[in-house]
């Protein structure tokens, strides 16, 4: 029997010394002509194949469906199923092992990992592969859960109680801060009392002696279960700029967890970013930090982070920076009277790496911006630069002024748009309703995107020519044949963007729009379309774990040319993907195409 089959590579990794005995005592090697038919429709299949030279393409129909190479192993679904769906064809001469079903189905009822890696879907693989990878992703305390990191004990006090004592309370219990619970104002209400209250009540001039608790207490209580991870408490911290949540199991108050306790669980120190961008005084301050949120995102991700997290992290960040960049170069009166907002992926919290600036403002009606607004807003746009963002090859950005205006020119402008959709309009359309403050008023913003929701939801003309952008790149299956076709490095190269990211994220935007959703982020319109039943809980799961995959691979080619000290590219070399990441990549590339049929049918685009 052969022994060299290679026991590195998935399903066959997950495998034990036993049953990789069993595989090698039984398998077998056999050989296929080119054009040969080895499994048709309605077949019942005897083996598992896994290649050893050549290729084998599976069809539905007239249309491929998937491409094996090299150590991929084929027909497991139709194997256990005990029938073909699809035809499987020999596209060159092949040799490969043939693991009798017998032995394939003994490995599936005693290893429920290699079961899951061989005929899954692609959310149970990505499932599959997160269990076996557990000791290496808690490594990353990123995924620690809150109640393993040390809390300090919850010191409640009453409303009533003098801010002295309160404090001599805190000094006795070494506590940084203490709960309140004040029952003075109707219903109970419980805040949180912290040193920099401290500070206020000194400053205040009064005797503290005299001065109630409750009037130093922030009553916005923050809190987190036990059971989420530190990295959620991280992007608290974050998000809402405080140093300490409440942990909290229904009712039951646990402790309080300090943004201080948890600098030892992580290596990302996003909130000392968060720290540096808020005490930056220049420009060239912030050109630091923002490094800094690179290098973060490459120390999260390596250490196993989930990339919706690390996409959370960098939207809010990279907003601080933003509006710490803004607050640098605008007059005051343009900040208040106005709203700074970023589109497209920065706006959905879906851009992981820097990328073209995309970014607007829109100003009160009535206010009259600074003569100089060129001049700010030109410097603004090369503060972003700097930071590593280029320029928009579009122009969409603030020194452009055909992106910023009054709210009422704003308006025009979108009503514009949409009563004139051509491609330029489209795509003006589609990065708008993606649209995220990031400094000012955002009340202006959210008027806009009301308004163009609303408008747009009611024209099923629209809503179609804007749905039918989905085929706007792809549309072929050549991108099957590049998966496997590693002879020339130019056919390598894989647009992620393109082939995959773009159809999902615009479909979904798509329905969100005409269902007329609030939700900017993929995910979250995920969340919200399955909830109103627009599509189904197993499609939001499997769209979902398409898009958080499609992400990070994008993002680790992208890490990758940056430590080659490359331009970021967006293009994964599929010759550098090892065998269950290009078996990953193939069942996303389908979920891609599944996801683009539904809004065939859904918007009726074969009328257009």
């Amino acid at each position: 029997m052969p022994n060299a089959f290679n026991f590195s590579v998935s399903p066959f990794d997950a495998l034990t010394p036993a049953q990789q005995k069993l595989v090698q005592d039984s398998v077998d090697i056999a050989y296929y002509p080119a054009g040969t038919v080895i499994l048709d429709v309605g077949a019942t299949p005897s083996h598992l194949w896994v290649n050893i030279k050549g290729h084998v393409t599976e069809y539905e129909g007239e249309d491929i469906i998937a491409s094996y190479g090299v150590d991929d192993a084929w027909d497991g679904r139709a194997l256990v199923a005990g029938r073909a769906s699809h035809r499987f064809v020999a596209t060159e001469e092949l040799i490969a092992y043939q693991v009798p079903r017998e032995t394939v189905m003994s490995l599936i009822a005693g290893n429920a990992t290699f079961s899951a890696l061989l005929f899954s879907d692609l959310g149970q693989k990505l499932s599959a592969l997160a269990q076996r990878s557990r000791e290496h992703e808690l490594s990353s305390l990123t995924h620690a859960r809150v109640d393993e990191a040390f809390l300090r004990p919850a010191h409640v006090v009453r409303g009533e109680q003098d801010v002295l004592s309160v404090v001599q309370l805190m000094q006795d219990k070494d506590a940084h801060a203490v709960l309140v619970r004040d029952e003075s104002t109707g219903p109970s209400r419980l805040g949180i009392f912290t040193p920099s209250a401290v500070q206020r009540a000194v400053l205040d001039g009064r005797p503290l002696s005299g001065m109630p608790v409750r009037e130093w207490t922030q009553f916005s209580l923050i809190d987190i279960s036990p059971s989420q991870q530190i990295g959620d408490a991280l992007a608290l911290f974050t998000r809402h700029r405080v140093m300490r949540v409440v942990v909290r199991q229904g009712d039951l108050i646990l402790g309080i967890l300090e943004a201080l306790d948890v600098f030892s669980f992580l290596s990302s120190q996003s909130h000392l970013i968060a720290l540096q961008i808020d005490a930056a005084d220049s420009l060239e301050g912030l050109a630091q930090a923002s490094a800094h949120i690179t290098r973060m995102v490459g120390s999260l991700y390596r250490n196993g982070t989930r990339v919706g997290l690390i996409g959370r992290l960098v939207q809010d960040l990279q907003a601080r920076l933003f509006d710490r960049a803004w607050r640098l170069v605008a007059p005051a009166d343009l900040v208040a009277n106005s709203c700074l907002f970023v589109m497209g992926s920065e706006g959905r919290g879906e851009q992981l790496l820097k990328t073209d600036q995309d970014n607007a403002l829109v100003w009160r009606e009535g206010y009259q911006p600074p003569a100089d607004l060129d001049q700010v807003c030109e410097r603004f746009s090369q503060a972003l630069a700097s930071f590593g963002s280029p320029p928009c090859p579009g122009r969409i950005m603030v020194s452009n002024p055909d992106w910023r205006g009054s709210v009422d020119a704003f308006a025009h402008k979108v009503r514009q748009w949409l009563l004139m959709p051509d491609g330029e309009a489209l795509m003006n359309l589609a990065i708008f309703f993606d649209a995220h403050a990031v400094s000012g008023d955002a009340q202006w913003l959210s008027a806009l995107r009301q308004e163009a929701r609303s408008s747009a939801a009611h024209s099923d003309a629209l809503l179609a020519r804007f749905a039918s952008s989905v085929d706007a790149f792809g549309g072929s299956q050549g991108w099957w044949n590049r998966l496997w076709s590693l002879g020339d490095s130019a056919t390598n190269r894989l647009d992620i963007k393109k082939e995959g990211l773009f159809p999902l994220v615009h479909g979904v935007r798509s329905l969100a729009l005409q269902a007329q959703l609030e939700e900017t982020s993929t995910a979250d319109r995920l969340e919200a379309l399955a909830s109103r039943g627009i599509i189904t809980a197993a499609q939001a799961s499997d769209w979902t774990q398409c898009l958080q995959f499609l992400m990070g691979l994008r993002l680790q080619a992208g890490l990758a040319e940056i430590d080659r000290r490359q331009p970021v590219s967006g293009e994964v070399d599929v010759a550098q993907l090892s065998t269950l990441e290009r078996d990953l990549l193939k069942d996303a590339l389908s979920v891609v195409k599944q996801c683009k049929a539904v809004l065939r049918l859904h918007f009726r685009l074969d009328v257009l």
